[in-house]
């Protein structure tokens, strides 16, 4: 019964937020341009509910310049490449802004596990454990305030199972609090961490794939 409830807090919370951040989101767009011309966006093919693909939209945060389809783990010192609007946007995850669209559309819940990238074999497999590929990815989730890009694939398989396994409103609320205190405190994200990632084969934040 309440993924009826969750479907429709969805339309709802993500119609107001497009109508809350229409404008600063052409703001951000605009500095985007200024900063490092080139595209606004960029896409990601991801992996939502029962494993189907889609492509995920997000502002761009890298440079024109940075060598498409590498993980940001690979790259040789990252930070040269992420552009100095980039910094901000990916410190209080407003580069994820533009998903707020995909929500309304039917491809994310505002709560679920973040779409894995298709090349996380490990990560795909390890959720298949326990069910949280069987249910619809979100903006953001109970891995995402138990750690974000620190959790190993296996810690994030886990949260997300849990996640699965325990779906309510509550447990919503809790999640989605949660995440506003920890972008408000920029927790959890480290930019081209090569140590468990690199052994895990996990991407760290983003492919760069300039569309």
């Amino acid at each position: 019964m309440y993924r009826y409830v969750k479907r429709l807090l969805d339309i709802v919370l993500s119609s107001i937020g497009i109508i809350v951040l229409i404008i600063p989101m052409v703001v951000i767009g605009l500095i985007i341009v200024i900063d490092d011309p080139g595209p606004i966006f960029f896409k990601q093919k991801r992996i939502g509910i029962h494993k189907s693909e889609f492509l995920m939209w997000k502002f761009r945060t890298m440079k024109v310049s940075t060598p498409h389809d590498v993980p940001t783990h690979l790259l040789e010192n990252p930070e040269q490449y992420i552009t100095r609007a980039g910094k901000a946007l990916r410190k209080f995850s407003l580069d994820e802004l533009p998903q707020i669209f995909q929500i309304l559309g039917n491809r994310l819940s505002i709560i679920g596990p973040r779409p894995a990238l298709y090349t996380q074999a490990d990560l795909i497999s390890e959720r298949d454990k326990y069910g949280a590929n069987d249910i619809k990815p979100g903006l953001t989730g109970w891995a995402q305030i138990n750690g974000r890009d620190e959790l190993t694939i296996s810690e994030k398989a886990r949260f997300d199972g849990e996640y699965a396994k325990n779906v309510s409103f509550l447990f919503d609320c809790k999640c989605f609090f949660g995440t506003i205190a920890k972008v408000l405190n920029g927790d959890g994200i480290v930019e081209g961490r090569k140590d468990d990632m690199i052994k895990n084969n996990e991407p760290n934040r983003e492919v760069i794939h300039h569309e």
